[in-house]
């Protein structure tokens, strides 16, 4: 780096860090994707004015630049790339405006999701989106990725909370999109372009989200069957029914195991898979009882909920599934997408990769929108060839169904081949013009999704 462009950054106003240590520790997220050269320094913002400067002297000197929020992000999204500054948008935690009556937020990009929801429901609401980050993930970044999490089925990913963002392009400009009310058509649609776009195309700055009211009543059914089939049978049967679960877990046996082994439970002896079911509003419990109905005609086993303390209780397996797979070894987080009538075979599909390459795959999925995460354990300072080798057969096995490579989590670094085969070459152009425009000189999160 340059000694101008130092003392111009500086000069600018935010924090700028050079020293090894603080530098390596922003090198990379919780995909733990090795880096093989540190970035040129680690600027930390807490102003639009200074993420403006930052990114105004960057294209002015040819620096590429990579966002990062709460580094929680599984496919290597926030990864340093060899020369960059690393943008660190974390002490932008405010929280502007909260509207009750209008049900909407106006908030900085490191704004915690948790911190967000907590703040809502001191006034009746809360935020939906629910990643299971969602402690320690910030909205810029849920917004980067265009986050899930498990009341998504009934409530949608992070980009129908979105109404408006503050985009801070890649010359320096201030771009505002969308608006602050429920509807708005007006002129294309900015917003749900740069949701989901991982720091390629500007830099988040604010967000105006949609807030909904916390629901009268939140109720719950867990339901074990022989196997995934069974289960993901009787998930299929909820959405044939018409029934609108606000949440809708399918664990499988591996998964079960582990929680067991870990926690010392036996939900593993119950059967070979899991349902765990929840329904929200004021007719939740005549809803819980419809669904436990439909899940009874093939289950082993169904407990009902009578309380808060008795639903947590029964959503507790469904939290603990990744802490419990940790516990023994590294994990290699993966998220795939398929048509909810194909469930069963992505299920069965990945236990005959793991049979074949020999590793330990544990699966769970949000089946309410057939968003599988099959979770790889392994237990190695690297990732072995055949932890690579499953990953990749999953991601064919994903295209092969219908489905898509990811649901939530993002194409990052890690599954940028993949994006090639399952959008095709038209597409890709049409999203790298659509680059271009924003970016003539590449220099947001490079060598990223594109």
């Amino acid at each position: 780096m340059s000694r101008d462009f130092l003392e111009a950054l500086q000069a600018a106003g935010p924090q700028v860090l050079t020293d090894p240590d603080a530098v390596r520790s922003a090198a990379t997220d919780r995909s733990g994707t090795p880096v093989d050269t540190l970035p040129l320094a680690v600027v930390r913002t807490r102003s639009v004015d200074e993420v403006r400067s930052v990114l105004r002297l960057a294209h002015e000197h040819r620096v590429p630049v990579v966002p990062r929020g709460g580094g929680s992000g599984v496919a290597g999204g926030a990864v340093a790339t060899p020369g960059c500054l690393v943008l660190d948008l974390a002490p932008m935690r405010r929280i502007l405006e909260l509207d009750p009556l209008d049900e909407v937020a106006v908030v900085e990009p490191g704004v915690i999701t948790a911190d967000l929801d907590a703040a809502a429901r001191e006034h009746g609401l809360m935020y939906a989106p629910d990643p299971a980050s969602a402690a320690i993930s910030t909205l810029g970044g849920n917004i980067a990725t265009n986050a899930g999490g498990m009341r998504c089925v009934k409530y949608g990913v992070t980009r129908e909370a979105v109404l408006g963002l503050d985009v801070v392009l890649a010359d320096g400009r201030l771009l505002r999109t969308g608006r602050r009310t429920l509807k708005g058509v007006a002129g294309l649609d900015l917003t749900s372009l740069f949701v989901g776009s991982e720091g390629t195309l500007g830099v988040v700055v604010g967000a105006a989200v949609r807030l909904r009211p916390v629901p009268r009543a939140t109720v719950t059914a867990a339901a074990a069957f022989t196997d995934v089939r069974d289960a993901a049978a009787a998930c299929a049967a909820i959405a044939r029914e018409r029934l609108q679960p606000s949440l809708l877990e399918l664990l499988d046996r591996p998964t079960l195991e582990v929680i067991d082994r870990a926690q010392g439970t036996d939900l593993a002896a119950r059967g070979g898979a899991l349902v765990i079911a929840q329904a929200d509003g004021v007719a939740a419990v005549a809803e819980i009882e419809e669904i436990a109905q439909v899940l009874g005609k093939e289950a082993s086993w169904v407990e009902h909920a009578v309380d808060d303390a008795s639903s947590e209780r029964l959503l507790a397996a469904r939290r603990m599934a990744l802490p419990s797979i940790e516990r023994f070894g590294r994990a290699l987080i993966e998220d795939i997408c398929v048509p909810r009538s194909r469930l069963a075979e992505a299920f069965e599909g990945i236990a005959a990769i793991a049979t074949r390459t020999g590793v330990d795959i544990y699966s769970f999925a949000h089946a309410g929108d057939g968003n599988l995460h099959p979770i790889i354990s392994f237990d190695a300072a690297q990732v072995p060839d055949e932890v690579v080798e499953a990953a990749d057969a999953i991601f064919g096995l994903a295209l092969d169904l219908g489905g898509t490579v990811t649901g939530e989590h993002g194409i990052g670094l890690l599954k940028r081949e993949w994006l090639a085969r399952e959008a095709g070459a038209d597409s890709l152009e049409t999203q790298a013009a659509l680059k271009r425009a924003l970016d003539p000189h590449h220099l947001l999160n490079p060598g990223k999704v594109l």
